[in-house]
């Protein structure tokens, strides 16, 4: 029997009269998962081997970047890891772009930022977010000449920075940063891409507000985020409309969406599981669960924040050199 798909559909009936599917879901052990082994994405050029990456993620485009500053050093964190920072501000620095294996450089001059998170913006222009500028400019919009051409104030405590391909920035943030601060205390909100602020969250009345967004996603025209203390599903589209929908996964990292499908990463200590399951109107339904591997199927236990583009996840290790993806 493959307990990885066995599962028990029915109708009920609740209490306000109308019919509901439910799917009573058997949920195997660990040996009996199937296993989905990640693929390689990208891999930055072995030229680049000595030189400090300061912030990578992949683009809406699916192309890999890289911002790279050639004089930087390590400096000790009182969060973790040691961190690159530039050794003089402000700094020109090296941005490097994998499209399918094709890689190219682009130069962003005069950065005054300690950069935390970047992206691509349509027209060939790319946002920076991060530290030691002026407390109203922690965001810089560069040209397609490498000029900075706009800065901005986004918020404090940035988990996510995402745009999409239609002019859409999406910033989502963690609770230091909601509880003091005015931008972020809507825990999401949605830009332009010149820096103007559209749109921000308000939780239907009853709902808990955004304390701290855990996984987010970003399609064209759609964002979507799990957040703490509820773990519900927020789908938030970029005329206005907003659902909300349970899950049955807590504190998931990161998930990709297609559809009526939506693929869920991590929650409840198991940064493998993945959990797909099928949306309805009011929530998502498990269906079933694996184990993400490494392409050679080792175990895979440490990896920074996914990074959800609609249907694809892609995940780095402790290394920002190297990208994997899956998805649906």
């Amino acid at each position: 029997m493959d307990l990885t798909r066995w599962c028990w559909r029915g109708w009920a009936m609740d209490v306000d009269g109308c019919d509901h599917e439910r799917v009573l879901f058997i949920r195997p052990r660990g040996d009996f998962l199937r296993k989905v082994a990640l693929r390689t994405h990208a891999l930055l050029p072995r030229q680049y081997d000595h030189q400090r990456v300061l912030a990578t993620t992949v683009d809406a485009w699916g192309r890999t970047l890289w911002l790279i500053c050639p004089d930087a050093e390590l400096r000790p964190s009182s969060y973790g890891r040691p961190h690159p920072q530039p050794r003089t501000s402000p700094y020109d620095a090296l941005l490097v772009i994998d499209s399918d294996g094709a890689v190219r450089e682009h130069s962003l001059n005069d950065v005054s930022l300690r950069v935390t998170d970047l992206d691509a913006l349509p027209n060939g222009r790319f946002i920076l977010q991060g530290y030691g500028a002026t407390e109203d400019q922690n965001a810089q919009i560069y040209g397609t000449d490498g000029r900075r051409r706009h800065s901005f104030a986004i918020g404090s405590a940035v988990e996510f920075l995402m745009a999409d391909r239609r002019h859409q920035i999406w910033t989502a943030y963690f609770d230091e940063g909601v509880h003091v601060d005015p931008i972020s205390a809507a825990g999401l909100v949605r830009w332009d891409s010149g820096g103007n602020q559209r749109w921000r969250y308000t939780p239907p009345e009853g709902i808990e507000y955004i304390d701290t967004v855990y996984a987010f996603n970003v399609d064209d025209d759609v964002a979507w985020a799990s957040y703490y203390p509820t773990f519900s599903l927020l789908e938030a589209r970029t005329n206005g409309e907003i659902r909300l929908r349970k899950t049955p996964v807590v504190a998931p990292a990161g998930m990709a969406v297609h559809r009526e499908q939506i693929m869920m990463l991590g929650g409840g200590r198991q940064p493998d599981r993945l959990h797909h399951c099928r949306m309805t109107e009011h929530e998502a339904l498990l269906v079933e669960e694996a184990c993400l591997t490494l392409p050679n199927g080792a175990p895979l236990k440490r990896y920074a924040s996914p990074v959800g583009r609609g249907r694809h996840l892609y995940l780095r290790g402790t290394s920002p050199r190297q990208w994997y993806v899956t998805g649906i």
